[in-house]
C-alpha cells in the first residue's frame, strides 16, 4: 500500500513538472530585451518574412536556445545520474570524474588547431564523444583499483585539473583568433547553437536519451551492489561500458556546442532523488530529464532578464547554484 502511494504520489509531481515546464517555455521566448507579442510569435512560425526584424529574432535565436536548454539540462542530468548509480557514489558527476574535461580537452585540441574538417558539426561532436568517452573509461578503469570514493573523487579532480594545464598551455601558443573563439565556447553559453544545427544534436542526444532507458533494470540492479546485479543476469563489464557510451554521448554533445556546464550532473540528480524518495530508475531517469530541462531553462531565464545590464554565462550561473547544494550534499554525508 505504501509503494502504491509513493508510486502514486510520483506521478502527481511529474505531471506538475510537465506542466512547469510549457510554462517556463513561454517565459523563456517572450522575455529578453527586445519585446515581443504573440502576434509577432505566431507570424514568425506560420508567415515568415526575413524583412522582419522580429521574426528572425525568434526563429534563428529565441526558438533554438530554448530547444537547446530544454535538451542540455536533461542530458547533463540523465548523465549525472548514471554515473553515480555507476560508480555508487552521490558526489560523482560528468564534471567531478573528469568526463566534461575530456570532452574539452578534444575540442580545444581542434578549434585551437584549425583543421577545417574537424571544424565541422560532425567532427566537433565525435572529438567531444572521444574525448568524454577515453576519459570515462579512463575514470572506470581507476575505480577497479580505488575502492574509497573519496579518492575516486580526486582523481577525477586531479585528471581535470591535469587536462586545465594542458589546455591552458595550447592555448598559450595558439593564434590570436581561434583563442578568442574557444575563450568565448570554454565560457558557455547557449546562443552559441544556430538554427540549421539543431536536427543533429537533437538526433544525437534522443539516441542517447533512448538508450538510457534500456538501461533501467541494470540500474535498479546495480542500486543492491554489484554481486547482487551479478546474480540477477547483469553483464557488469558490458554494462559498465554502455554507461559510459552513453554519458559520452550526452555530455559529449552538450559540451561541444554549449561549452562546458557544471553542476548540472552532479546536483539534479542528488535533488530528485531527495524530493522523490525512489531508487527506481524507471521514475528517475524521467524525472530527471524534466528536472534537468526545469533547471536550465530557469537559469537562462535569470540569465535574459539580467542580461541589460550584466552577462553572466551559463556556466557561471549553474556553478553559483549548483556548488552550494554540493557543499550542502558533502556536509549532510558526513554528519
Amino acid at each position: 500500500m505504501k509503494k502504491l502511494k509513493t508510486n502514486s504520489l510520483n506521478k502527481f509531481w511529474i505531471g506538475i513538472l510537465c506542466i512547469i515546464i510549457p510554462a517556463l517555455g513561454i517565459m523563456h521566448l517572450f522575455i529578453g530585451e527586445i519585446t515581443i507579442s504573440f502576434q509577432e510569435f505566431s507570424d514568425a512560425i506560420f508567415n515568415f518574412s526575413e524583412n522582419e526584424t522580429s521574426h528572425i529574432l525568434i526563429r534563428e535565436f529565441r526558438i533554438p536556445r530554448l530547444i537547446i536548454a530544454l535538451i542540455a539540462g536533461a542530458s547533463l542530468a540523465v548523465s549525472g545520474l548514471i554515473m553515480q548509480t555507476l560508480f555508487n557514489n552521490p558526489l560523482a558527476g560528468p564534471s567531478i570524474l573528469g568526463i566534461n574535461s575530456g570532452a574539452a580537452f578534444f575540442i580545444g585540441l581542434l578549434l585551437l588547431s584549425g583543421f577545417y574538417f574537424f571544424n565541422t558539426d560532425i567532427g566537433i561532436t565525435i572529438s567531444a564523444l572521444l574525448g568524454a568517452f577515453l576519459f570515462g573509461m579512463l575514470m572506470l578503469a581507476c575505480s577497479l583499483f580505488v575502492r574509497s570514493n573519496i579518492s575516486l573523487l580526486l582523481i577525477g579532480i586531479m585528471i581535470s585539473s591535469f587536462i586545465g594545464a594542458l589546455i591552458n598551455l595550447m592555448q598559450s601558443y595558439a593564434e590570436a583568433e581561434k583563442l578568442k573563439s574557444f575563450f568565448i565556447w570554454s565560457m558557455g553559453s547557449l546562443q552559441q547553437v544556430q538554427l540549421v544545427q539543431l536536427p543533429w544534436i537533437l538526433g544525437v542526444t534522443t539516441a542517447g536519451l533512448l538508450s538510457s532507458f534500456l538501461l533501467v533494470k541494470p540500474l535498479n540492479a546495480l542500486v543492491l551492489g554489484e554481486e547482487n546485479a551479478s546474480l540477477l543476469g547483469i553483464n557488469i563489464k558490458s554494462f559498465r561500458v554502455q554507461c559510459i557510451a552513453i554519458t559520452a554521448i550526452l555530455c559529449g554533445t552538450v559540451t561541444a556546442f554549449c561549452g562546458p556546464i557544471a553542476f548540472v550532473g552532479l546536483a539534479i540528480p542528488n535533488l530528485s532523488k531527495i524530493i522523490f524518495k525512489t531508487q527506481n530508475h524507471k521514475y528517475l531517469l524521467f524525472i530527471n530529464i524534466l528536472l534537468g530541462a526545469i533547471f536550465i531553462l530557469s537559469c537562462d531565464i535569470i540569465i535574459r532578464l539580467l542580461e541589460s545590464n550584466i552577462l553572466i554565462p551559463i556556466n557561471v550561473l549553474t556553478s553559483i547554484i549548483g556548488a552550494p547544494f554540493v557543499i550542502y550534499l558533502v556536509v549532510k554525508k558526513r554528519s
